[in-house]
């Protein structure tokens, strides 16, 4: 898989894409920069989008939804281990039983 390119890079392509003279098509400008023409769209795409000239997802408010992900993900395992001991805990305390905790 190829490295990303810099923000910085993307931004300054979108922008040459988008104030390109008459006659310049999209697809001389990618060739420019040495990238792919279907990615010089998307990356105008995501900057239509994060300037909020075209309605979708914005790529901080992706980046947001991505670490509330990783954050539910992380409590739930710490919910399941949490409720693993209290199951542990009370069953030790049962009269006629030891401790079955592992």
């Amino acid at each position: 898989m190829p490295k990303p390119c810099p923000e910085e890079f993307r931004q300054d392509v979108v922008r040459v894409a988008r104030n390109r003279g008459p006659g310049v098509t999209v697809e001389q400008v990618a060739a420019g920069f040495g990238v792919h023409p279907m990615t010089l769209w998307k990356w105008t795409r995501r900057a239509d989008i994060d300037d909020g000239t075209k309605a979708g997802t914005t790529s901080q408010e992706s980046a947001e939804l991505c670490e509330a992900c990783r954050r539910i993900k992380v409590l739930e395992q710490e919910n399941e281990v949490l409720c693993r001991a209290a199951a542990c805990l009370s069953q030790a305390h049962l009269p006629g039983k030891g401790s079955t905790c592992s």
